[in-house]
Parts: C-alpha cells; sequence; structure tokens
C-alpha cells in the first residue's frame, strides 16, 4: 500500500467507525483462509462486514470517533467486525468463536461506549432489530385479530340460528 492508498483507507475506516452501530474487535491468528471467508459469508448475510486491517492504520483512523476508546485492543493479528445493527456483529462474532477457538474476541465499542468481551456476549444474546419488530407487529396484530373475532361471533352465531330454524321448517 503506497502512502495514498493509505490515506484513503483510513478515510474510508474512519467514516465505516462512525457510521457503524457497533465494531467489534477480534484476534484471527490461526484461522484458515476458508474460515475467515466463512465469517465474511455470515457476517454478511447478517448486514454486517469484516476487514481486516493494519493495527496503526486502525489507531489513526479511530482518532475523533466516538470508538477511540478501543485503541487499546489493536495489538497482534486483529479483524474488525462491523454493523449499522448493534446486535448483528456481535451476534456473528460470538457464534463464530464458540465454533472456532482460535477467533478470540477482544471487545469493542457501540458509540461512545466501549465494550468489554462480557458486554459483547450480552448484545449477542439479545434479539436483533428485525427480530423485536416482528415481535411488535405480532403484539399488535393479535389484539387487533381477536376484537374481530369477537365482533364477528354474534353475527355468525344468529346466522347459525337462523340457519337451524329453516331447517326445522323445511322438515315440518
Amino acid at each position: 500500500m503506497n502512502r495514498a492508498e493509505k490515506r484513503e483507507f483510513v478515510t474510508w475506516l474512519n467514516e465505516t467507525f462512525q457510521k457503524s452501530g457497533c465494531v467489534i474487535v477480534a484476534h484471527y491468528s490461526g484461522l484458515t483462509v476458508s474460515q475467515v471467508n466463512d465469517l465474511r459469508s455470515k457476517m454478511s448475510e447478517a448486514g454486517g462486514a469484516v476487514k481486516v486491517a493494519k493495527n496503526r492504520l486502525a489507531k489513526i483512523a479511530l482518532q475523533g470517533t466516538d470508538s477511540e476508546s478501543m485503541r487499546d485492543l489493536f495489538t497482534g493479528q486483529t479483524l474488525i467486525a462491523y454493523s449499522e445493527d448493534p446486535i448483528a456483529a456481535p451476534k456473528v462474532a460470538v457464534d463464530f468463536a464458540k465454533m472456532n477457538e482460535k477467533f478470540v474476541i477482544l471487545g469493542g465499542s457501540m458509540g461512545a461506549t466501549s465494550l468489554s468481551v462480557d458486554a459483547v456476549k450480552s448484545l449477542a444474546s439479545l434479539p436483533s432489530l428485525n427480530e423485536l419488530r416482528a415481535k411488535l407487529v405480532g403484539m399488535i396484530s393479535t389484539p387487533a385479530t381477536r376484537v374481530a373475532q369477537v365482533v364477528n361471533t354474534p353475527a355468525s352465531q344468529v346466522a347459525r340460528v337462523i340457519s337451524a330454524y329453516a331447517q326445522e321448517g323445511q322438515a315440518a
């Protein structure tokens, strides 16, 4: 990478740190290329991304962002997992770490809040924004469905009574 490419990368990484809902930093030494590609595809499916960055460039990119507190995490072979959804990146990273012991989560940040390893694991156990939205819609629509059933029930019972009288009248 020449100087111009490094500047461009630092600018892009700085914007990524500012836009992301959550950023996770992890060690990946010992993982095969196929395992890292598997992590990338899982993160992409969840709406996030994974990037390997030089520690020095990542520290420069952190300057002036809310995530600046995670500077100390960039030691050794690190990668960055990030997503706009604050739950997606932690969820995928924690699930991947359970299956690959060489993938070690160091911490991260969510806006100005620093995240320890335990905080990342706690975030991963929460439902995602889409899951919360689905639950909320379900909670809102269920009472409306029940009201419609209660309103329609008397009318259908009256129709059954009239139908029964009509059948008795025809039988007589």
